[in-house]
């Protein structure tokens, strides 16, 4: 019989790379994961690693036993997910558990305070712990149920005609159709600006390359026949609306980044009016878990 854990703690120096490394992710001694790792491959009777370097390598039949360990957290998903609903069958009782989520910053900004002060009225007990994490990179580690900092719900976000990745295993809630919209700076500090091509000779600030909204942002700008003069870079949308209320560039920026608030930009609509959209992404095998449902529930009805 092969056990479990050492199953998932082999899953885990897969997924890291080093026995280093997946010890200190979940707080165990190299040489305990060393120990443990042996006992699993007397299990198995098979050898699971071998050196190279100063990194480890699976052989096949430890791949193999990767596989089974997702399809074992699945499966164990899957009956907390069961319990749970009978459970909460006809209950009056109130929600009780952790629930964690990992949202970008503008979401985290636009519906994170009003989820939490409802989740505080309606499921006092029920416990949420957040993390603002960049999309890709938190989408990727619900995919593989890290268990060293695993994630129940994702916010994440796509433009268009830049499609999040659909991984496997992972089922998405669409939460907003957000809308892309031009920022100018008040017109006593950018005189003249009024669309697209006004904006044209104007200092602009943008996210880092490679990420969908530079992308967006080149491709709508290079439509309009020019290059945008990028001489801000920042992951910080707030930083972006900050240069553009202060006169110091445009952008293109989605409406969560100022909702709640007001904002000196003067906010001009695209050709085309395109939206991104904002999603709630879980585990397929977490679908009508209570906790995690009460969560997307709360996320949702910031923007009704």
């Amino acid at each position: 019989m092969l056990d479990v854990r050492r199953l998932l703690l082999l899953r885990e120096v897969a997924t890291r790379g080093t026995l280093a490394a997946a010890a200190e992710a979940l707080s165990y001694s190299p040489s305990h994961v060393s120990q443990q790792l042996a006992l699993l491959a007397k299990e198995a009777g098979a050898p699971l690693l071998r050196r190279s370097g100063r990194r480890v390598v699976l052989t096949a039949e430890a791949e193999e036993l990767v596989t089974a360990a997702g399809e074992v957290l699945d499966v164990l998903e899957r009956a907390r997910t069961r319990v749970a609903m009978t459970s909460r069958r006809g209950s009056e009782a109130p929600l009780v558990g952790r629930v964690r989520l990992a949202l970008f910053q503008s979401a985290a900004l636009a519906l994170l305070p009003g989820a939490l002060r409802s989740l505080a009225a309606s499921h006092p007990d029920l416990r949420l712990e957040v993390v603002q994490a960049e999309p890709g990179a938190a989408l990727e580690e619900l995919a593989l149920h890290d268990l060293a900092r695993d994630f129940d719900v994702v916010v994440a976000e796509e433009y268009p005609a830049h499609s999040a990745p659909h991984l496997p295993g992972l089922v998405r809630t669409e939460l907003v159709r957000d809308a892309l919209r031009l920022a100018l700076p008040p017109e006593h500090l950018a005189p003249g600006a009024s669309d697209l091509a006004g904006a044209a000779a104007l200092p602009w600030v943008a996210e880092p390359e490679g990420t969908a909204s530079r992308h967006f942002a080149e491709q709508t700008c290079r439509t309009s026949g020019f290059e945008p003069d990028v001489r801000f870079t920042s992951a910080d949308l707030q930083t972006h609306l900050r240069l553009v209320e202060t006169g110091c560039a445009v952008a293109l920026l989605p409406g969560l980044v100022h909702a709640g608030r007001e904002t000196t930009c003067r906010l001009v609509e695209l050709p085309g009016q395109p939206r991104r959209t904002v999603f709630a992404a879980q585990r397929a095998a977490s679908v009508g878990q209570p906790a995690v449902a009460a969560v997307v529930t709360a996320l949702r009805a910031q923007l009704t």
